[in-house]
């Protein structure tokens, strides 16, 4: 039979009340009180209810955790820090998968139905007003590798994607590659805009390089060396690629071993994030670091601050990029 509160105050020879105080974060209770419900507790094997326990503090320490992109291989590695993250916090994840649900309505109203202490929205390619509507909605949010604005409308943590596709096509430039070309993610995904931006405006910098654009259709390993593929078909390849993403590269890169191209002899390729497979001896892919573990940790941080301040100003965390160099460009040129 399930030991109930009940039992414990019994065991302890104390009021239900003081049993319920003693698991109430910030209650009062005297410690000699506290070691007789603990031992008690222990003796019965009792754990206290999270949900009974909301219904005095008001809180579920449930965590809404929204992403929309879960053929990335990037967010096995996202999702695993964020629930290690939250759980060591005694909190618990609510996972919501958006798949090609671009409308927040629907997640908004489910995680107010759960009534989640707050909300973290994991996606680079989600605008911010999907963000916003749960702060509309008065549900305390945190974008993670979202989107900065001028003026932040909600709690914003990840990179300048901008800076990153300057820094991409700086590093491509120092190595004497002119004929660039940007294979990017979803042309309507503000990570892929953001990229773009930046690459064309740093290579306006540099008279003699050029770059095209292409897209794929989806952030995943099939789409990058399908968009790849079909480039080949139309004509010669470019000198170097920056993709938007290492699974985008790593798709990129199969086709191009595919048509008989040596990587980085014939062809050049950069990616975006550092994904544990990047460093793969089998890939070996030179890529531009997204700091992935200090992104999540500054989202737990500021998802935890924003549940018990939820009106306090929004504020946009932005971490730096850095270039990983590996095996899939050719090397700076000797000084």
């Amino acid at each position: 039979m399930t030991v109930t509160l009940k039992d414990v105050a019994k065991r302890a020879g104390v009021s239900r009340s003081a049993v319920s105080r003693t698991f109430t974060e910030g209650a009062s209770v005297s410690e000699k009180t506290r070691r007789k419900v603990e031992q008690a507790a222990a003796e019965l094997g009792y754990s206290p209810s999270v949900l009974a326990s909301s219904l005095t503090t008001g809180r579920t320490k449930l965590i809404g955790l929204v992403s929309n992109n879960f053929h990335n291989p990037v967010f096995l590695e996202v999702f695993d820090r964020f629930t290690k993250g939250l759980q060591e916090r005694g909190l618990r994840p609510l996972l919501v998968n958006l798949s090609d649900e671009t409308d927040p309505a629907a997640s908004v109203r489910l995680l107010r139905q759960y009534s989640v202490d707050a909300v973290i929205v994991a996606s680079s390619t989600l605008p911010p007003s999907f963000s916003r509507a749960f702060r509309e909605a008065r549900v305390p949010v945190v974008h993670s590798f979202g989107r900065p604005t001028g003026q932040a409308e909600v709690h914003v943590v990840g990179i300048d994607n901008v800076e990153a596709g300057r820094l991409a096509a700086r590093t491509l430039v120092a190595r004497g590659y002119r004929r660039l070309a940007f294979l990017g993610g979803p042309e309507a995904a503000t990570s892929t805009q953001d990229r773009l931006t930046g690459f064309r405006e740093e290579l306006a910098r540099h008279p003699g390089a050029a770059a095209t654009a292409s897209f794929a259709t989806a952030y995943s390993f099939e789409a990058g060396r399908a968009e790849m593929r079909r480039l080949l078909s139309e004509g010669p390849p470019a000198e170097a690629y920056f993709c938007g993403d290492d699974v985008l590269s790593i798709g990129a890169l199969s086709a191009l071993r595919d048509a008989g191209l040596d990587v980085p002899g014939d062809v050049g390729l950069l990616g975006l994030n550092d994904m544990e497979m990047a460093g793969w001896e089998i890939i070996n892919l030179s890529t531009i670091r997204q700091p992935i573990p200090e992104i999540v940790a500054a989202s737990i941080e500021l998802a935890v601050a924003v549940a018990e301040t939820p009106d306090g100003p929004p504020e946009a965390r932005i971490l730096t990029c850095e270039v990983v160099e590996r095996g899939t460009l050719r090397p700076l040129p000797s000084p």
